[in-house]
């Protein structure tokens, strides 16, 4: 990173470049965050889903670790469930990312 785009991406960071006010681009920078989340949950429901099939398999083929797969693969699909309705148990509702589909 060049010292000019390193000393511009702080400007833009503290609202002082002309053109957009700093709430605006901190709102566009929330609604990006947004929509890198939908990619992040896909792959990871899709993850989830393959290590509950893995571990299913794995059970049918007399393996024991297929439980830990299983398992494993439910607290990954299930990750962003789990994580907003633990904000919403601790009271912080407004910490939460909505995800852009």
């Amino acid at each position: 990173m060049t010292l000019f785009s390193a000393t511009s991406l702080r400007l833009a960071l503290t609202g002082l470049l002309p053109g957009k006010p700093a709430l605006a681009q901190l709102q566009q920078l929330k609604e990006g965050f947004g929509s890198a989340l939908v990619l992040l949950f896909c792959i990871g429901f899709f993850w989830g889903v393959i290590k509950i099939w893995a571990g299913a398999n794995a059970i049918s083929k007399g393996d024991s670790e297929g439980k830990g797969g299983i398992l494993a693969g439910i607290i990954i699909a299930a990750a962003a469930a789990i994580m907003g309705a633990l904000f919403a148990i601790f009271g912080m509702q407004d910490a939460v990312i909505t995800p852009r589909f």
